[in-house]
Formats: structure tokens, sequence, C-alpha cells
């Protein structure tokens, strides 16, 4: 198993409009071969540094499955339109990818 996490660091205030953003599109990922599921998770609020944290997390039957779906019509289409966005993004998503040693 493989999993994708990307880390966001969005400004206070703006969550809500980040959270309509994921909720709103249309990432087809269903479609790709080797896709288990996807998680939006809200982490904690830093009042101090003005930023709530999030991560997107896909678990992928193995790292091709995941590298296929970045070279894919459908991340294309998931991403097309990520710059228009006007969310409140402190610095770029972190991208974190880990290949599963152990499960039960």
């Amino acid at each position: 198993m493989y999993v994708a996490m990307n880390r966001f660091r969005i400004a206070i205030g703006s969550e809500e409009e980040f959270e309509a953003v994921w909720k709103g599109r249309d990432s087809r990922l269903s479609e790709l071969h080797g896709f288990i599921s996807f998680h939006l998770l809200r982490g904690k609020t830093f009042e101090d540094e003005g930023y709530t944290l999030y991560a997107s997390h896909t678990l992928w039957e193995n790292e091709d499955a995941f590298s296929a779906w970045t070279r894919s019509e459908q991340f294309r289409d998931a991403h097309r339109n990520a710059g228009e966005r006007k969310v409140n993004y402190l610095g770029h998503p972190e991208f974190e990818g880990f290949n599963s040693v152990e499960g039960a």
C-alpha cells in the first residue's frame, strides 16, 4: 500500500472556503486503477502562527498506481483551475509519500 499526503497551511478565516473547494471538485480518483480511498483531514489551528493545518490523504495499492494518477487526464482535470482559487494558502502544499512496511 502507498499513502500520498499533501499538507496545507490555510490562513485562519479561510477554512470554510478551502473545504468548499475540496468538496466541490470532481477528482475522478475512483476511475484510476489502484485507488483505494481519499480523506481531507482538518488538523490543529495554530493561532500564534495564523493558520489551520489540513492534509489530503489518499491510499493506493502501490506507488506505481499513485504515479500513474499524477500523469493522468483525471489528475490534470482535478488540478486545472488550482491557480485561480482564492483560498488563502500560506506557502505551497507539502507532499509526503509513504510505502507500507507493515499493516493489519
